[in-house]
């Protein structure tokens, strides 16, 4: 008997609508099956060794590595609240005996408006980020968009991130890997887990394995995400350290028309489950007044969350590296 599979746009797939009379399926309702799919066992889907090693400062990453936690605000919206944050956040992560790396943006090149906060520049940024490296002894991240930030930004960080809707750029991809730098990938919102190992590539090509893979949610519909858990195992399968970027993850891009909203209310359970799921990291913008922020502070965890949160993780944390080490 044969039944056609129709999908509504405005529902989710669990309120499919079958009829009878034909055999018309989308596509969507059988994907093809992923490349990884036919040469690994069911071992692929457990928590899997990373194999890449290699460290910044004392914090080392891959291997059966301690968690660790890269946090600041999205944008720098001065140098004075960027050292207070850092200052902050690197106090309490030192409390905490968590590896971590203080993240901020020079220049926020894809806003969603015109009219949006940026930051102050390339030349201003990475002076205020050299100053803040300077005065905490903090690794720093930082986000490139153009091949000729990359050589100036490597000079004063520490990692140097690929943002999500850049994650297929081969040019900016090799030179961030020629600067032999860190390099942290975003994975595009567009992307399949195991596409992101064709980013991986790129940057591998120049000798540079120093690469690390974030998720941070996939387009689910209009100005919505979901994170499919399943992405941590098989992104891992790479070799490289696994992030998630949870608070990017709760963002509903473009929801507020000029500008992105989000659902914070769901960063811990977030948080919580990927770092269950055996991450190598966790990404998290922090904010010390979210309503107040110039850059994504719908989507910001509040600073004073930020002990609580990863006082959480950490225990999952050492019970999955407990594990893994059997």
């Amino acid at each position: 008997m044969c039944h056609s599979v129709i999908f509504s746009p405005l529902c989710p797939l669990s309120t499919v609508r079958c009829f009878r009379g034909g055999c018309l399926r989308p596509a969507i309702a059988n994907p093809p099956e992923p490349e990884y799919a036919g040469h690994h066992s069911k071992e692929f889907f457990g928590t899997v060794a990373v194999n890449k090693t290699f460290s910044v400062n004392s914090i080392h990453f891959g291997a059966n590595a301690p968690l660790f936690v890269i946090a600041g605000p999205c944008v720098i919206e001065s140098e004075s609240h960027a050292l207070r944050m850092a200052e902050s956040l690197g106090a309490i992560a030192s409390e905490l005996h968590v590896p971590y790396i203080f993240k901020a943006s020079y220049d926020k090149a894809n806003r969603t408006s015109l009219s949006s906060f940026r930051g102050p520049g390339l030349k201003k940024g990475l002076a205020i980020l050299k100053n803040i490296k300077k005065k905490t002894g903090l690794p720093i991240l930082t986000d490139v968009h153009d091949v000729s930030h990359v050589g100036p930004a490597a000079e004063v960080c520490d990692i140097l991130q690929i943002p999500a809707f850049l994650c297929r750029q081969t040019d900016l991809l090799v030179a961030a890997g020629r600067s032999g730098r860190i390099v942290n990938v975003k994975k595009g919102q567009f992307l399949s887990p195991w596409e992101i190992g064709n980013a991986a590539e790129k940057i591998a090509s120049t000798g540079n394995e120093k690469i690390i893979l974030t998720e941070r949610g996939s387009s689910f519909g209009y100005q919505n995400l979901v994170v499919d858990m399943r992405s941590f195992p098989i992104m891992r399968k790479f070799g490289y350290p696994v992030v998630f970027d949870v608070t990017h993850a709760v963002q509903l891009p473009g929801g507020e028309g000029k500008s992105s909203g989000g659902q914070p209310e769901f960063i811990e359970p977030l948080a919580r489950a990927g770092t269950a799921a055996g991450v190598d990291g966790i990404f998290l913008e922090v904010h010390d007044n979210p309503a107040k922020a110039l850059s994504d502070g719908s989507n910001a965890l509040p600073l004073s969350q930020f002990r609580p949160l990863l006082e959480k993780i950490l225990k999952l944390a050492a019970l999955v590296r407990e594990w893994n080490s059997k």
